[in-house]
């Protein structure tokens, strides 16, 4: 029997605002679209921490025995800042700074997307497509939205027709809980958006001037498309017109999603998608990452230490486990107090990973490991929760160190239950790299060992010299860091609090 059958997996659905219990279309099988990066530049702390989300969950379904199909496009062409304003394609608008072609762009940015992903150690989605892979597919999605009535061309230019769409019975806005009323009522026509017939109705293809390099034959001429399109046409052509799981970061929410939204419903006359699904946003220092404020890092620069924010390097081991600490509908503040807290939890649960395998069989058990593992599905099947989980996980660190230490005991059987679910949960489902555990955590230790040592020796130096100064700044500023000598008849050791 499936895992999946002993499970019951609550989902928070942004479409309904409801954690709702999970049921896919077709038993066993799960259809999961998210959103990629748009490939104009190096991807974003705040994206990985979206894309690590939806890493954990795809995990997770796999590790419930679900064959999940999980399609993540990439956005390289189309993306404008502002449909009014062919100047605002970012492919374009990078390609003449760098002075690169734009496909050149586009290879540069996601050759560095997959770098970044594999270094956290993220699963592959099933299909990977592109905006540029599927114009087909979008020319042929805007014949039918035209068909249908709810689109028109102007100047060589397609748009959605939003007022048209409400008139036939359908709601704009309904994802993102807007009226559209009100929408209309608070907007004015801005310049260069005369080509709409409103001005929130939006691009499915925008007529190329001469000078614009990305473009392509249509029936209304050579252009691009919309980036709201792309989804559409990707989604639908390899999970079918109505598919399980979307998921996006919460600021694609609006306008992009609710877009996808009317675009499937307009074809096809279906809801597109089952659950919709938002991560929060990542903050650094209790702020907006942002480069204009200098608030800003690369995901690498966290890994290699090369930034002014963090006091040393850390291994996307531990950032992964700080990322995955809070919830994905929760905001997540880093800093290097959260860091350095990180990489110590990281450690402890390092070492006691470790130690379970050790831990010697008594002929009973005094601890309950399957309620234990059962608190550990609990969490994952209430909307994925990390968190808890991980507080489980240390739970099961306390059990390790209590049949360690001689205070409890478990049977022999227990221990590889115990030991199994650790793994299955740190290696399987949070994507924590075991290869690597052990070895961050006992690296660190003989690194931090070694320059204590040297200074113990130092201080041992200037004892013999009765420079009793030298000796006793070396010790308190030691205990200062949180180690603890111990003078013995054996020599100097000592204890990191």
């Amino acid at each position: 029997m499936q895992l999946y059958k002993n499970q019951d997996l609550k989902i928070y659905n942004t479409l309904t605002g409801n954690k709702e219990v999970f049921k896919p279309i077709h038993e066993g099988n799960i259809g999961m679209y998210v959103c990629g990066p748009t490939v104009y530049s190096n991807v974003h702390l705040g994206n990985v921490r979206t894309f690590m989300s939806f890493d954990v969950i795809y995990r997770y379904l796999k590790h419930l025995e679900y064959n999940v199909r999980y399609v993540r496009n990439i956005t390289d062409a189309g993306h404008l800042t502002d449909d009014g304003d062919v100047d605002n394609d970012r492919f374009v608008k990078q390609s003449r700074l760098e002075k690169l072609e734009p496909m050149e762009i586009v290879q540069k940015y996601t050759v560095d997307f997959h770098k970044v992903l594999d270094n956290f150690n993220f699963l592959p989605p099933t299909i990977e497509p592109t905006a540029t892979g599927h114009i087909i597919e979008q020319i042929e999605l805007i014949e039918k939205l035209i068909e249908v009535g709810v689109a028109y061309e102007s100047k060589g230019s397609v748009y959605f027709d939003v007022l048209a769409y409400n008139k036939k019975g359908l709601n704009y806005g309904e994802l993102s809980n807007r009226n559209i009323d009100e929408l209309f009522a608070n907007t004015r026509d801005l310049d260069g958006q005369s080509e709409k017939k409103n001005p929130q109705d939006f691009a499915l293809w925008k007529n190329a001037s001469p000078a614009h390099i990305m473009r392509w034959n249509s029936p209304w001429g050579a252009g691009f498309p919309g980036w709201h399109l792309e989804c559409t046409a990707m989604s639908t052509k390899y999970l079918g017109e109505t598919f399980d799981i979307h998921g996006g970061g919460m600021d694609l929410k609006f306008p992009h999603h609710e877009c996808e939204v009317a675009q499937g419903k307009a074809c096809n006359g279906v809801s597109p998608v089952n659950y919709w699904m938002h991560t929060n946003m990542l903050t650094m220092n209790g702020l907006r990452m942002s480069k204009s404020t200098g608030n800003y890092i690369l995901p690498m620069e966290l890994v290699n230490g090369e930034n002014d924010f963090f006091e040393k390097a850390f291994h996307p081991n531990i950032v992964r486990f700080c990322f995955l600490q809070a919830h994905y509908r929760s905001v997540l503040d880093i800093s290097n107090d959260a860091m350095i807290a990180s990489e110590k939890g990281f450690n402890r649960l390092a070492d006691a990973y470790k130690l379970g395998k050790n831990l010697e069989a008594s002929s009973t058990s005094t601890l309950d490991i399957n309620s234990w593992k059962k608190a550990c599905y609990d969490a994952m099947n209430d909307d994925f929760n990390s968190p808890i989980l991980i507080a489980q996980l240390f739970e099961g660190v306390r059990f390790i160190n209590l049949v360690n230490d001689k205070k409890n005991t478990l049977t022999s059987e227990d221990i590889t239950l115990l030991n199994k679910t650790l793994h299955s949960f740190l290696h399987d489902v949070l994507g924590l790299n075991l290869e690597n555990i052990s070895s961050t955590a006992s690296s660190d230790n003989n690194k931090l060992e070694g320059v204590v040592n040297m200074l113990i020796e130092m201080r041992d130096e200037a004892r013999a010299n009765k420079n009793w100064a030298l000796s006793d700044e070396i010790r308190d500023k030691l205990l200062a860091l949180g180690i603890q000598l111990k003078d013995g008849k054996d020599g100097t050791g000592f204890s990191v609090n």
